[in-house]
């Protein structure tokens, strides 16, 4: 096995990969190594321990999850045209995690069942998109709280259903937004 140091981003970008493929229990610096032909000496070089490295990945994904809402919420336009995009992004592609498939966002889920430090993170995560979904609707002079829990369920829904099967949600959002709209518009 060659002694490869990489960087804490490869390791981190193998542990999304993992976590998508074999779930959170396989989030071990030893299989980790094994899978990116190196020795634990290279994880731990970046990473105190396996709780930091999770930590690093939940943290990555958290920053990169709230990257992908600042850039939806100050896109051009107005703030139908805001909401519409906010359901229809795609969380991975502004943040260069799209590379692990529709399927991350739901493992990140499913960690979080299991793991307080992982469900802290998606608390804050849905926070954050919670209070950005009420705002947009806001501005829009929607003020039933549940339109916002109705459109994150969708969104956080569709993304399970796409991670299972590859099919694209984006059209059914955007439908749904249009629903919304016509109905209390």
């Amino acid at each position: 096995m060659a002694s490869t140091r990489l960087s804490p981003d490869s390791w981190i970008n193998a542990g999304f990969h993992t976590l998508v493929a074999q779930g959170s229990s396989a989030l071990k610096a030893e299989a980790l190594a094994r899978g990116l032909k190196t020795t634990k000496g290279s994880f731990y070089w970046h990473f105190k321990d396996v709780p930091a490295f999770h930590e690093a990945m939940l943290r990555h994904w958290e920053d990169s999850s709230l990257h992908a809402l600042d850039v939806a919420l100050h896109s051009e336009g107005t703030p139908v045209q805001r909401l519409r995009h906010f359901a229809q992004a795609d969380p991975r592609a502004a943040n260069g995690l799209a590379t692990h498939g529709t399927a991350l966002e739901p493992a990140i889920r499913a960690w979080a069942h299991e793991n307080a430090t992982a469900a802290e993170a998606v608390a804050r995560v849905d926070a954050r998109r919670m209070e950005a979904l009420d705002h947009l609707l806001a501005e829009i002079d929607l003020s039933n709280p549940e339109l916002s829990r109705i459109l994150y369920g969708a969104r956080l829904g569709m993304a399970e259903m796409s991670g299972r099967d590859g099919v694209d949600n984006e059209n059914a959002l955007g439908t749904l937004v249009d629903l919304i709209l016509a109905l209390y518009g």
